[in-house]
């Protein structure tokens, strides 16, 4: 799964990497150490504007809450729990499929934060002594320090109770997507501990090569099978993980040392 991510690339940087046409500098904020669900983020889209030959997509970096509200919610208090959507089944989900088809999203990242649980907790929890598990933080970014392009999705929700011009009456929301963790060996591993990626948890962000992204993108392009074919894992042996502090566990801590590389897994954490 991602629950949690990092993204300190500046707007400015975003654009360059993206090709962005348009942005907006008063929308900026500062880099996030520790990109929580339903905080605010940044996102890539291609959306038609209006200009003098008409509307036509442009790329654009927008701001919206992760977590995902379908547009025929009654309200936005499910969107916590729609901060993944599982690329097996996204082109069916009710609550997906729709900004499948038509409204797809990059979330740049950094890289993201995934929890193993020590070996000799697991034993703990398997002979039911009750013992709270103290999991053990690993930091996955791209070996090579590129930008970590997470596939994800992008709804628009009304809240009726506002009138049109109240400027919440709109929630831009998403999801990213996830696929099974890959089992191949890591890029670079760790000194100690997990060898590849379903090592540390089943689950992964879909990372979308950029030879990936003018077609994700294109909201013309709404052929459900020939979009599910962009759901390909990237090539194996891109990733790196290594071990970060448990402090990244508290959502109140936010800073650039979140993502300093361990020796090895924190005391009591032994992988």
């Amino acid at each position: 799964m991602c629950g949690r991510y990092a993204s300190s690339r500046r707007p400015e940087d975003l654009a360059g990497i993206f090709e962005i046409e348009k942005w907006e500098p008063e929308e900026a904020f500062e880099p996030d150490f520790n990109v929580a669900p339903t905080k605010e983020v940044y996102a890539v889209l291609d959306r038609p504007v209006k200009d003098a030959e008409g509307p036509r997509p442009v790329r654009q970096l927008r701001k919206l809450k992760w977590g995902l509200v379908p547009s025929w919610a009654k309200t936005p208090e499910g969107g916590a729990r729609m901060i993944n959507a599982r690329g097996e089944t996204v082109h069916e989900k009710p609550s997906y499929r729709r900004a499948f088809a038509a409204r797809r999203c990059i979330v740049p990242a950094d890289g993201y934060y995934e929890w193993v649980t020590a070996s000799a907790e697991r034993d703990l929890e398997v002979e039911g002594k009750k013992k709270r598990p103290r999991k053990q933080p690993y930091f996955v970014t791209p070996a090579d320090g590129s930008v970590f392009a997470m596939a994800g999705l992008y709804e628009f929700w009304r809240d009726r109770t506002l009138p049109d011009e109240h400027p919440l009456a709109w929630w831009v929301t998403c999801s990213v997507i996830t696929l099974e963790a890959e089992s191949a060996p890591l890029g670079v591993a760790p000194k100690e501990g997990p060898r590849s990626l379903a090592d540390i948890h089943p689950r992964m962000p879909l990372m979308l090569p950029p030879d990936r992204w003018d077609a994700w993108l294109d909201p013309s392009r709404t052929d459900v099978s020939d979009v599910r074919g962009l759901l390909a894992p990237p090539p194996e042996g891109l990733m790196r993980a290594y071990p970060v502090s448990t402090a990244v566990s508290n959502v109140r801590n936010n800073g650039p040392e979140l993502l300093t590389e361990l020796e090895g897994p924190e005391e009591g954490t032994l992988f």
